[in-house]
């Protein structure tokens, strides 16, 4: 493509955006036959920044340049060139073999600070930024009026790290420090094409534990609550703490699992992104150590695909103390994500599984994407990818979608 007599040439162009300036310009290149090798365009407040590479020759180059810099005096911008040399180029595109990869911040208020930290945990471990996108509408002054109380920028970068653990390490340390969240991925083909994702229930999609709800109405709230979160923490086996909660429940009516299912503490962002993953082709489910009589409610309430979880026995209108098959453990949990992915013909690697107790690490770490959300200590630690400052529709940032597709009026309406 190159000879002694090619010209490689980066025109970097700034100034107020308006229609046509790309058209104008590009135009030029192409009535001088000019090959356009890379361009990139972005709007930062109303201001355009945009970069063209192109190749021409020697001869064609001086009126090229001379067409650009009266077309840009023409347009109101400014436009400078640099030449290339042809190693420079070549050394840019051996680039384009090394690995890439995209981490994802997240916060209810994105600051300098939060920025510095990233780029500098990057660089020193070898990863050099491609490109940054602000995945969050365009932030208002007046909190009370912004649609979304959460700000998500997106960095594309390149290189292969040092040492991936001490990067990662280092992520935890500016999470904790400046109330973020990061998300650090490969980038793949998967990771543009999820399509099924796996909820726990009780803490994650809904702000409670269900049985402690029923614990309150039987009577036995607190010894039922002491045995929930020390199973949630890991220090008890989860099947036998099961059995002796349930156990605790015996004799109470039926009829309260219906008030309690109409008052359930929805978590914040559940609608938000419930209608977004529908609306993008999701198959979603919920798996679940709590009760399929909740989980068929929010079934029922958001278009949910499927509900695995546990059957409380009943007898004359009351709860037996006793539960009918499997219980629905950690174990239990990555079978099933397994075993829908099959079914709907995904690869492991297109899946996303949530949760935040330590029964839900099993499936975390088998799905392609294992996100713990507002988690125990002890989930954050073995987690893929954490969420606990922002609500759960933060996860549709370490998605990838934007915004615009998100809260898309136009396209939620049809």
């Amino acid at each position: 493509m190159t000879s002694d007599n090619s010209k490689i040439i980066l025109a970097n162009i700034y100034g107020e955006d308006k229609p046509g300036v790309t058209a104008q310009l590009t135009q030029i290149l192409a009535n001088h036959q000019a090959y356009i090798l890379d361009i990139g365009q972005s709007d930062i407040h109303n201001n355009l920044v945009l970069g063209i590479l192109f190749l021409t020759t020697e001869e064609q180059s001086g009126n090229i340049l001379k067409d650009l810099l009266f077309k840009s005096y023409e347009l109101g911008v400014t436009i400078r060139f640099k030449p290339i040399t042809g190693e420079e180029y070549m050394d840019w595109v051996g680039m384009q073999g090394k690995n890439r990869y995209i981490i994802t911040i997240v916060a209810r208020k994105i600051t300098a600070e939060m920025i510095a930290g990233i780029a500098r945990a990057s660089a020193e471990q070898g990863l050099n930024i491609d490109d940054i996108k602000r995945l969050t509408g365009r932030i208002s002054l007046n909190v009370e009026a912004s649609k979304t109380p959460m700000a998500s920028v997106e960095f594309s970068m390149r290189g292969t790290p040092d040492d991936v653990e001490a990067l990662q390490a280092e992520f935890v340390r500016l999470s904790q420090a400046h109330s973020m969240d990061i998300s650090f991925q490969r980038e793949s083909m998967y990771r543009r094409t999820r399509r099924l994702i796996c909820f726990d229930m009780d803490s994650t999609l809904i702000q409670t534990e269900v049985i402690d709800e029923l614990a309150e109405c039987a009577g036995v709230g607190d010894r039922v609550r002491e045995i929930t979160e020390r199973a949630m923490r890991g220090e008890i086996d989860f099947n036998e703490s099961f059995k002796e909660r349930v156990a605790l429940l015996k004799g109470l009516d039926v009829s309260v699992m219906q008030e309690i299912a109409e008052r359930l503490p929805l978590t914040e962002g559940l609608e938000r992104l419930m209608r977004t993953l529908k609306l993008v082709g999701f198959k979603i489910a919920i798996l679940s150590g709590g009760f399929m009589f909740f989980g068929n409610y929010l079934k029922n309430k958001f278009g949910i695909d499927y509900v695995y979880a546990n059957e409380l026995e009943v007898e004359d209108g009351k709860l037996t103390g006793r539960y009918v098959g499997d219980i629905v453990d950690g174990k239990r949990k990555a079978e099933l994500l397994r075993l829908i992915a099959q079914v709907e013909g995904v690869h492991l690697m297109q899946t996303v599984a949530v949760g935040d107790g330590a029964n839900d690490l099993p499936m975390l770490s088998l799905a392609g994407l294992g996100i713990a959300f507002h988690a125990k200590s002890k989930v954050k630690q073995n987690a893929k990818q954490t969420l606990s400052n922002v609500g759960i529709d933060g996860i549709l940032y370490f998605l990838g979608y934007k915004d615009s597709i998100i809260d898309d009026e136009t396209v939620n309406s049809l």
